[in-house]
């Protein structure tokens, strides 16, 4: 009986970011217990790369690119996914982007704001576009955040900030949304992903972010996924507007 908690039979699931990383992984883990998949991000070559995988592996996958910064696209993602599923039971917000690792002092105010729109405005605007499908399922809302939302490090504070300002949206909308839609978000420490290559490529950096993480290394994508996967469920009801850290134990 607990076994069919854990089932996303049934349901679907919108994903950004999806085409590599820890959107991809979460994508993937979604379909392989059931869900629908939406797998959207910028690119349509990536994003129909990333939905030819899961079919391939016998999940049921749609391709639509989106930039969840442009207000006109998020808009046709859910148009497109209502077209064609007619429901929206999961939306994990994991389109991200950082344009400046460097001193507050050097980002532009242009920066700035587009890591803004793209990591806090975007999320919040496509979790609206979605509240009336997934208030009709009972639905859950997964933002994917970072440590450096909770613990920001030097040269990261635009993106930090942005982190931050998503949790915070997180505990906000799970009060405004409960009962009937679930929001919770996911911070993960540094993950060996293509997004935060510039960091896991620098032996000094690596060795400065272990040295504080009990489990001595950095996370893969696929241990970020599985929580996602938990949080999409049912096995997860009863948990709303709580952060989730995924991080080897750096937050402790």
């Amino acid at each position: 009986m607990t076994k069919n908690k854990f089932s996303l039979v049934g349901k679907v699931a919108i994903v950004t970011g999806a085409s590599r990383g820890i959107g991809r992984a979460i994508a993937t883990d979604l379909a392989a217990a059931g869900a629908r998949v939406v797998v959207s991000s910028r690119k349509q070559e990536g994003v129909d790369e990333a939905a030819a995988a899961i079919r391939a592996d016998g999940g049921e996958a749609l391709a639509v690119a989106c930039h969840v910064g442009k207000a006109e696209q998020r808009k046709a993602l859910v148009e497109r996914t209502l077209a064609t599923w007619g429901r929206i039971d999961v939306l994990v917000n994991n389109a991200a982007t950082n344009l400046a690792f460097s001193p507050a002092l050097q980002i532009e105010e242009s920066v700035f704001d587009k890591i803004m729109e793209v990591n806090a405005k975007g999320p919040f605007e496509l979790a609206k576009a979605c509240y009336e499908a997934l208030q009709q399922a009972k639905g859950s809302v997964i933002n994917i955040a970072s440590v450096e939302g909770v613990r920001p490090a030097r040269m990261m504070s635009a993106y930090a900030a942005s982190k931050a300002a998503l949790i915070s949206l997180t505990k906000s909308l799970a009060q405004e949304w409960s009962p009937d839609v679930r929001v919770n978000v996911i911070c993960p420490g540094l993950t060996r992903t293509k997004f935060a290559e510039p960091l896991w490529s620098n032996d000094d950096i690596v060795r400065e972010v272990v040295s504080r993480v009990p489990l001595q290394r950095i996370a893969e994508p696929e241990e970020i996924s599985g929580l996602a996967v938990f949080l999409a469920s049912d096995a997860a009801s009863y948990c709303t507007g709580t952060a989730f850290n995924v991080d080897g134990g750096y937050l402790i």
